[in-house]
């Protein structure tokens, strides 16, 4: 069979190709980080041309990309994306980028990683790095199943049939669900994360019927019931993205640069790309050709029809830019350049398998890089081996390793900055990755930190010197205020989630927390494309009197250009009761219309109003804490009117007043409301609590106990200021802690969601009288709180040994031997 060669080169996107698809012979969909996805038309002439338009703009990187196939509905089929603003779009492809789309997906709370249609058309399966996979209708776009069982990122999603959905996860499993959500298999013992997934052609020889690759850089093949079957070797680092072919082989990309080719366990033909990573690769199931999409911006079709290659000068070019690329040396490992061999190995020596590199040192020194292609039967230069460290080879120590940067991350004024080391084989996101774990960092400022790093060794080139790693421009601030990444300097301050997140045992102790946490992240343009999807929905179904008229949609863009100012300005370190916003007109005006949608539009049409009531609490400005009806209720008593908190089949509008809540705590004056209303919000919002909340909607649970570390750091700060009384501390320990138990015991609860128990347990215990702290960590006896092993009346302390026993995480076993300490120290059981 021919070796596929390039047939056209689709370039137009101004980032990484992180996504691609391709549904028919003459389209390909790709998604990028440049916010953009397009659709890419390719005709049938000698050579192929292409023409692209694109389909969908954001401010914010595109992650997957999928295709629904035509119905009578959608007869030209739709494009459904996602990334990092956590908002589903679907799309038919004629319409224009600008123009509302077709649903708008929301119930994801981080990064959407992954997307895959059923083979019928009507389900999307979605990843996403929140720990969950969800299963919407097409043409209903509710969240028909959350499926939570996960306890990492879920990185790939795929229906393996219109029933049958399987994914893989950060935590090591694949697991394989019914389409109603019901967990059939969990596939455990995989070494390594799962990066993606693909269906075994049926005519496969080693009878398996699913594939995985993982950061191992291994392809493990897989019956469905979780038999192994076989593995594929032959990639050099991590696997981002697997395909199967009409013809019974699999195509797997990834960091080595490679796309291979795969028949029977064999790979058969390697492709390198002038690129760091090969993101994504798909066929096309008519014509057999496929698509990747790499680093370098550009997304590429392949073809083993002569009729559909490139012509000779792009052909000539693309090897040209393989040839021109640069490879860093670490990624080769130590080279001795004395004992390679001269430029004659090449042509007297031939591979002994498709895809074997060896390194030549040529007559000028340098070091060149050749792969063996079996079907061409010859060796293909594949770049120049270069020490981007410098001519002098000196390299940065850390922790007895060797590498190229090492950057100082200021987190806390005072503190010493943290070390982050990178070097430039790695790739940006597993390095922003292990150093936010080690740190114990939230996850939320990946991009970030993985921006800072690819910002700052851009360009790195043969000879050039590293020995001052301190960049001119220090990149954007991932902690907010004045803690730009400032290697060298030491002059930030703190604003991160976490006061002390070091995870070494020899760092700062993690209680008390003494800061508070926010929910700030969203896609303002979203949201205020959602609101007016509804309002149009309102009007078609005769509630004019509820809709917003021409006025009203005025101020909703005000009110979102006002928080897309205030929450991408530089705030200040504590929001102070002189902070004046920036309108006061924008804001009242903004502020009644969305307490208008909350309040009097329908259940289903409410999450963006409260999606804006969010971001509201967490702006600079004291109108949200100080609003007060006609009838003198605070937002407090409108939320609780509404009806949001008795309505269990709408959980995500819960969870939205929930973060509200939560970010109250950013200002002086909502910190004052939020003890005003303590006695009210505790009994609202108790049954959150309950497993059966647990297991339908994960991030309300985090809410809650994000509001409940809020309010241990409110009153024990308070406390020791002299502004709250002792007795009102031990009634505010005694009403937390009980819940936090129970979250603490449920089995559906994950590590996030028990760290954060812990933390606000841990604070107050700090600062509880003798006989709140014995009976805190001995009894705390309350009817509703049971022991995981059944029983009633055992305290915190037995909780925490259970937990260390459970979860093996740093943070984790830290906070719980802090606890245990105090428990020794303070409130010795006699």
């Amino acid at each position: 069979m021919a070796d596929y060669r390039l047939s056209a080169v689709l370039q137009g996107h101004a980032d990484d190709v992180r996504a691609v698809v391709f549904p028919n012979p003459g389209t390909v969909m790709t998604a990028s980080r440049d916010g953009t996805t397009r659709v890419w038309l390719l005709d049938t002439s000698q050579p192929p041309s292409v023409d692209s338009t694109i389909s969908s703009h954001g401010p914010h990187f595109m992650n997957a990309v999928a295709y629904c196939p035509p119905s009578k509905e959608y007869p030209q089929g739709l494009i459904i994306s996602g990334g990092k603003d956590i908002v589903i779009e679907v799309r038919q492809p004629g319409t224009p980028p600008d123009s509302h789309a077709e649903a708008l997906l929301v119930g994801h709370a981080h990064n959407v990683c992954a997307l895959d249609v059923d083979p019928t058309g009507q389900w999307i399966v979605s990843g996403s790095w929140d720990g969950t996979a969800r299963i919407w209708k097409v043409g209903k776009w509710d969240c028909e199943v959350n499926i939570d069982d996960h306890e990492g990122s879920v990185w790939a999603v795929m229906f393996w049939d219109e029933k049958t959905i399987v994914t893989g996860s950060a935590d090591k499993h694949i697991r394989v669900f019914h389409l109603d959500g019901t967990l059939l298999k969990t596939i455990r013992g995989i070494p390594d994360v799962v990066r993606a997934l693909c269906r075994v052609p049926a005519n496969h020889p080693s009878g398996a019927q699913l594939a995985s690759a993982t950061n191992d850089g291994i392809i493990r093949l897989w019956t469905l019931d979780g038999r192994p079957r076989g593995e594929l070797h032959g990639h050099d680092s991590f696997i981002y993205s697997l395909a199967s072919l009409p013809s019974g082989e699999l195509i797997s990309s990834g960091e080595d640069r490679t796309l291979r080719i795969w028949k029977g366990t064999d790979c058969i033909q390697t492709i390198t790309h002038p690129a760091i990573s090969v993101w994504g690769v798909a066929a096309c199931a008519e014509s057999g050709d496929f698509v990747s999409g790499a680093s370098d911006r550009i997304a590429r079709v392949f073809t083993r029809d002569p009729q559909r290659q490139a012509a000779q000068d792009v052909l000539e070019a693309f090897e040209e830019s393989v040839k021109l690329s640069s490879i860093p040396q670490q990624q080769i490992g130590d080279i001795n350049k004395e004992k390679l061999a001269g430029p004659e190995f090449l042509q007297q020596k031939r591979g002994t398998k498709e895809g074997q590199v060896v390194m030549i040192r040529e007559d000028n020194g340098n070091v060149t890089a050749h792969q063996w292609s079996t079907g061409a039967q010859q060796w293909i230069n594949v770049g120049t081996v270069v020490d981007t460290v410098g001519s002098s080879g000196r390299k940065k120590e850390y922790l007895g390793e060797d590498y190229d940067y090492v950057f100082d991350v200021d987190i806390k004024e005072g503190a010493p900055p943290l070390k982050l080391p990178y070097n430039l084989s790695q790739n940006p996101y597993e390095a922003a990755t292990k150093f936010l774990q080690e740190n114990e960092l939230p996850m939320t400022y990946l991009d970030q930190v993985a921006n800072f790093i690819t910002t700052n060794v851009r360009g790195a080139t043969i000879d050039q010197s590293q020995q001052d790693t301190t960049p001119a421009n220090p990149g954007p601030d991932p902690f907010g205020t004045e803690s730009r990444y400032r290697p060298g300097d030491g002059a930030a301050a703190a604003s991160s989630s976490y006061t002390s997140p070091p995870a070494a045992t020899s760092g700062p102790k993690k209680l008390p927390q003494t800061t508070y946490l926010s929910n700030k992240q969203a896609n303002l343009k979203a949201i205020q494309k959602k609101i007016e999807e509804l309002n149009q929905e309102l009007i078609k179904d005769g509630k004019k009197d509820l809709s917003l008229n021409p006025s009203d949609l005025n101020i909703l863009h005000e009110i979102i250009g006002y928080l897309e100012t205030a929450t991408t300005s530089t705030p200040t370190a504590t929001a102070t009761a002189t902070s004046q916003p920036r309108s006061t007109t924008v804001i009242s005006a903004g502020l009644t219309l969305v307490l208008r949608i909350i309040m009097l539009w329908p259940p289903t049409h409410r999450l963006p109003g409260l999606d804006l009531l969010r971001l509201l609490a967490a702006a600079e400005t004291q109108a949200l804490a100080k609003y007060r009806s006609s009838t003198n209720e605070t937002i407090i008593d409108m939320l609780e009117r509404s009806g949001i908190f008795s309505d269990s089949e709408r959980s995500n509008n819960m969870m939205m007043a929930v973060r509200t809540f939560v970010n109250l705590f950013e200002t002086v004056e909502g910190r004052d409301l939020m003890k005003e209303k303590f006695d009210m919000i505790y009994p609202l919002t108790s049954h959150i609590q309950h497993k059966e909340i647990l297991l339908i909607n994960r991030n309300l649970v985090t809410s809650f106990t994000t509001m409940m570390i809020n309010y241990s750091v409110f009153y024990t700060t308070s406390y020791t200021s002299g502004t709250t009384t002792k007795e009102r501390l031990e009634h505010v320990t005694r009403a937390i802690i009980p819940p936090l138990q129970k979250i603490i015991r449920s089995p559906a609860s994950d590590s996030e969601i028990i760290y954060r128990c812990l933390v606000a347990i841990g604070t107050l215990l700090h600062f509880s009288d003798l006989e709140t702290g014995k009976w805190a960590l001995y009894s705390s006896r309350n009817e509703n709180v049971e022991h995981i092993n059944g029983g009633k009346g055992l305290g915190v302390l037995s909780d925490a040994k259970k937990i260390r026993e459970k979860f093996k995480q740093p943070r984790i076993t830290d906070v719980v031997g802090e606890i245990e300490e105090l428990a020794k120290s303070k409130f010795p059981k006699k």
